[in-house]
């Protein structure tokens, strides 16, 4: 069996996080995704498709991204239930995001901020994930925390 997603898309708001009561990080948003077609009246829509990221990923995340922010999310659809206060059963689905590659440019400007929360790293397409069994993040994934001697 598979479950898999790949979402490439804007981030609707601010990725906020939180911590649960034993101090795991999780850190939900919203990615805008447009559709690949126009509508009856010529306007291309989106969807918003909501996201959970868990632990050291989540932290990383929400530091380096804001409103805006181009990003790709690599992950899995999620479905639980819970009762509201009303008794009503309600169900939600959700990307669980194990991985996310920023794909805005390090100098890019958008919403009028000049770069903070971006990268140290030239890499424009850098991956991060959650998968190292150190629970160290190191960006582009490696172990070069300094790459400005790098040939290229």
């Amino acid at each position: 069996m598979i479950n898999r997603t790949v979402l490439v898309g804007r981030l609707t708001k601010d990725p906020e996080l939180r911590y649960t009561s034993s101090g795991t990080a999780v850190a939900t948003f919203t990615v805008a995704v447009n559709r690949q077609f126009t509508n009856s009246n010529g306007e291309r829509e989106a969807d918003f498709i909501n996201c959970v990221m868990w632990r050291m990923l989540a932290e990383n995340f929400a530091n380096f991204t804001r409103k805006g922010s181009l990003v790709g999310i690599d992950g899995r659809i999620q479905t639980r239930s819970y009762e509201n206060k009303q008794g009503q059963r309600v169900f939600i689905t959700e990307i669980v995001a194990e991985k996310f590659s920023l794909l805005d440019s390090k100098n890019s400007n958008q919403n009028g901020q000049s770069g903070q929360n971006q990268p140290q790293n030239n890499n424009q397409n850098q991956q991060h994930d959650d998968s190292r069994s150190d629970g160290k993040w190191l960006p582009g994934g490696g172990g070069v925390e300094d790459d400005s001697n790098l040939p290229f």
